[in-house]
Order: C-alpha cells, then structure tokens, then sequence
C-alpha cells in the first residue's frame, strides 16, 4: 500500500515551494518543524511586485533557490541557538563512520571492531531510512527499541545477536551524547537480555570426530591443522590467533607471546606451547618463513598478508562441515571448548587450566567441567548439626 502524499512528505521532510498568484501573491511550502513534530508552512510573500510577469520571474527564482537549499537540508524552523542536535541524521552517521575509519588508522579501535560497527550502522541505517528521522535529536528511546525489536524479531536473530546489537548502540549513543548530538542518551533502560539458562549455540566435539578431523587435515590442509591444534591446545582467540606473526613463537621457551593491543582484556601474555604443536610447526617449515610474516595468511601458511579471523570460521563452514559431515552445533570455536573440557578429563589441575586459558576466574573455568566429573564434596558426606 502506498503512503498518502501527506505521510510521503514527512518522510521527506519538505513539500516542494508552489507559486500562488490570485488573491495574494506568494510561493509557499512546506517543512518539518522538530519543534511540533509536524509539517509547518512557509510563505514567502510577493505582493510588493505589481507587475505580475515580474511576480513571476521572482517566483521561479525563489522557488529554484528554496528547492536547491531544501535538498541540501536547510530547514527554516531549525533553531539556531542548538545547531547539532538539528543537524542531519545522514550527515552525523558520515561522521561518525569516520570517526570510526580514523580510530582504526590510529589502532584504537581492532580492525574487526571497526568492521562490526561499520556492519551494525548499514543495519541500522538502512532500517530508519523508511523511518520518520531527518535529524540527530530524533534518534530517541523509541527509536532504539523498535530497532532492537527489528533485529530480534523481524530478522529473527538470537538473543545473543540483539544483546550484540544493544553493546553497540550503547557505544554510538555515547558518542553521541559526548559530541551534544543528543541530549540525553537513548538507550538508557535498555539491557541485555538473558536467557534463564546459560547455554552456549555449540557443543564439544567427540572424541571420534577429533580423531577424523585430524585425519582428514593431516591429508588435505596440514596448515589448518595448525589452527586447530593452536585453538584446542592453547585456547587463543581466532582474533588472536589471526594476528599472530611467525616472531611471536619463542621455540626455546616454548610459549607464544600475545600482545595486549590484540588480547580481549588488553593485557600481555604468554602461554604454553606444547610439543606437539612446536613439532607441526617444524614439519611445516613455519620458521623459514620471516620473523614478521603473520602465522595464517594466504592458504593459512605464513605470510605478509593480513587475513582476519573470519577465515577460519569460513573453512570450517564451506569445507570441514561438509566433507565430515558434521552438525551444525560443532563450530571452530568448539575446539576450544572441547580442548578445555578435555584437559580437565585428563586431570591437569583446574588453575593450571585457567591460566592457560586466561579466564578471570576459576568459577569461569568450572563452567567447562563434564558433568560426569563431578563429585560429591568428601567433606560434607559424614557432616551432621544439632538440628
């Protein structure tokens, strides 16, 4: 169903200037005045020109000169005296987007943040244009909600995903408050959502199918094979692990260095590198390569070439899961998990396991115990009080 003119024009923002000659003679149109939220008219009255050629010409001119300001985004009824909160919704997310290219140049922000934010921004924008906002101040708490309605509901995303959506909107309404655009951030009372209870969108992977992955790879993409065994025996992030360079590899020490700038809590690391991750690594010549190559660039091998986590993600969903066969519920970052739950089956102790794995906490660590693991506390099982 198509909007009526009146609704079209809204949308715009403006109506085109008319030229009216009768009773009076003025060209008049139409505006959207942020005060009222509504259409306002404008007359620009010619009746001081008594000759009605003349009334005319002038006529053209303004409404020429009206039309070309109206498509630049003039709007008579924008108060001066509070310029940015009036200034254009398009023209903030310009600016902002190059805020955004900017803090990546500088390494302030990761390259996959900057490429995040960048996608949740087309997300929105492409959402509001058919939506009553021309100007920053619009971008209120009603908006936010119908948009995180929009991506829960109407593009039927996981919680996850709307909470994802949610972290960056709080990041842009910050930047927004912070540069006056708004005065008052919109997505105030809005927060993540939970689910009542805590399940991952993956599983660990048998031990029969890590058998046939190893298989498989050692044949077909020993270099990935790397990869694998870096995520299930080291637990770096893909982001991590798509940053690391061939120097980071301290052989005689046998750790890998990860520097804070690439880490998620920002802190420098090492962790422990096990043989059989340094003797794969020999077999496959990595070290030949240079010192500044990254570790997985083209084809996954040492390399120049940036290549971002993605990469990974995308090998195993194109390739592996097909090939093998695999449910949908095994991911690449399942190795990590399975890596962590398995290390706690073969008794390395709990601390040691949570260092490697740089969790916060050991309760974070306890998350990845089997249940078949745990046991009854030897201490309460002879316990008895007086009640």
């Amino acid at each position: 169903m198509c909007p009526k003119s009146s609704e079209f024009n809204q949308l715009k923002g403006w109506t085109p200037p008319v030229f009216h000659q009768a009773s009076e003679c003025y060209v008049s149109f139409t505006a959207f005045c942020p005060a009222t939220g509504k259409m306002k008219l404008k007359k620009i009255m010619l009746g001081r020109i008594k000759n009605k050629r003349l009334q005319k010409e002038k006529a053209k001119q303004i409404m020429k000169s009206i039309t070309e300001k109206l498509l630049d985004g003039w709007n008579p009824w924008i108060e001066a005296e509070s310029p940015t909160e009036y200034e254009l919704w398009d023209d903030v997310c310009m600016k902002y987007e190059a805020w955004l290219a900017k803090m990546a140049k500088e390494k302030g922000f990761r390259m996959e943040t900057v490429a995040s934010y960048m996608s949740y921004m087309k997300i929105l924008k492409d959402w509001i244009a058919n939506k009553n906002v021309h100007y920053i101040y619009q971008f209120d708490r009603r908006v936010v909600g119908k948009f995180l309605d929009y991506v829960f509901v109407e593009r039927n995303n996981t919680l996850q995903t709307r909470n994802n959506y949610l972290a960056w909107l709080k990041t842009f309404a910050k930047w927004l408050v912070t540069r006056s655009y708004v005065p008052k951030n919109p997505t105030e009372g809005y927060h993540a959502v939970m689910r009542s209870s805590y399940n991952k969108n993956r599983d660990t992977i048998s031990e029969r199918d890590l058998t046939k992955l190893r298989e498989y790879l050692e044949v077909k993409n020993p270099h990935y094979l790397l990869a694998t065994y870096i995520l299930y025996y080291t637990f770096l992030r893909p982001h991590e692990m798509s940053l690391l360079k061939v120097e980071d590899i301290k052989i005689r020490k046998q750790v890998i260095y990860v520097h804070g700038e690439n880490a998620k809590n920002h802190n420098d690391a090492i962790v422990t590198l096990p043989k059989k991750i340094l003797q794969l690594m020999i077999d496959l010549k990595v070290f030949d390569a240079a010192g500044s190559d990254y570790l997985f660039s083209k084809d996954f091998k040492p390399g120049r070439e940036y290549r971002s986590e993605k990469c990974f993600r995308d090998y195993w969903q194109r390739v592996l899961r097909k090939e093998l066969n695999f449910p949908e519920r095994y991911k690449f970052y399942s190795l990590k998990d399975t890596g962590i739950t398995n290390m706690l089956r073969k008794h390395i102790d709990t601390v040691s396991v949570r260092d490697q794995a740089r969790h916060s906490s050991i309760e974070i660590t306890n998350i990845y115990v089997p249940h078949d693991m745990k046991r009854a506390n030897k201490e309460l099982l002879d316990y008895e009080d007086d009640f």
